[in-house]
């Protein structure tokens, strides 16, 4: 894997890492709001409290385990590969951006140059993939030639 190659998936290791610590941390807290809720002597406001904290145990479970499918989605990544063609892992320049083809992690700085990690089943990685320097395609009405593909 090439030194900006491997700089990227680190990036999008790391914004993984972030969310699944976001996101046990708000389990956690929300665990132990739920916990720590005292049974008052109106019996529904106790109630209601646990099923507010409850669902908000649930949204942040459906959320960590999200996190933990792009955590499986960059294990499957093969950055030593140099492929001449888009897949997951390249590094896709264009006329209109750079892309790295792993996980939708948004904008990354490497050296001051802008990055975007975008996932293989995105609109923009789906019409990447498979593509060689040299190729365009559309997207939205703008025309992306492909300059590069590592």
């Amino acid at each position: 894997m090439n030194d900006l190659k491997k700089e990227l998936y680190n990036l999008c290791v790391n914004y993984v890492k972030n969310r699944i610590d976001t996101t046990t941390f708000a389990i956690k807290s929300a665990q132990q709001a739920a916990n720590d809720e005292t049974k008052s002597s109106a019996g529904d406001k106790y109630e209601t409290g646990r099923a507010m904290m409850q669902q908000e145990i649930n949204s942040n479970q459906a959320q960590l385990n999200e996190a933990n499918k792009l955590m499986v989605a960059l294990n499957h990544i093969n950055g030593s590969v140099i492929s001449k063609t888009a897949d997951a892992g390249s590094l896709v320049v264009t006329n209109n951006g750079k892309f790295y083809i792993a996980i939708s992690a948004g904008t990354l700085t490497v050296n001051g140059e802008t990055f975007f990690a975008v996932s293989p089943a995105s609109p923009i990685g789906l019409k990447l993939k498979g593509q060689k320097a040299g190729s365009e395609f559309d997207l939205n009405g703008k025309v992306y030639k492909i300059e590069t593909v590592s």
